[in-house]
């Protein structure tokens, strides 16, 4: 599945994923050709098994998040610690 997964992804740029998220806002789950629509407003000859398994891919990277089986990035550790550190060179100037 990894690797259907990786040739799917490659083929969608970002502009097309924005199209495909724009338009999975737009047409709901109750919407009529839901697929169909969504394969429309992504364009570029995409076809709706596309879309339907753009849309698995989405919904696996969701559960996979959710499952907190992913690391979130430690962004605002290491700027603390970055702070700290200047601090500390900082204060060693000034003894």
């Amino acid at each position: 599945m990894e690797e259907s997964r990786q040739h799917s992804s490659s083929s969608w740029t970002a502009k097309k994923n924005k199209l495909f998220e724009n338009a999975l806002a737009i047409h709901d789950k109750d919407t009529p050709d839901r697929w169909r629509s969504i394969a429309e407003a992504v364009g570029s000859g995409t076809s709706v098994e596309e879309v339907k398994r753009r849309y698995e891919i989405l919904m696996d990277d969701i559960r996979f998040i959710e499952s907190d089986e992913v690391l979130l990035p430690r962004y605002l550790t290491d700027e603390i610690n970055i702070i700290n550190e200047d601090i500390n060179i900082s204060n060693e100037g000034i003894r």
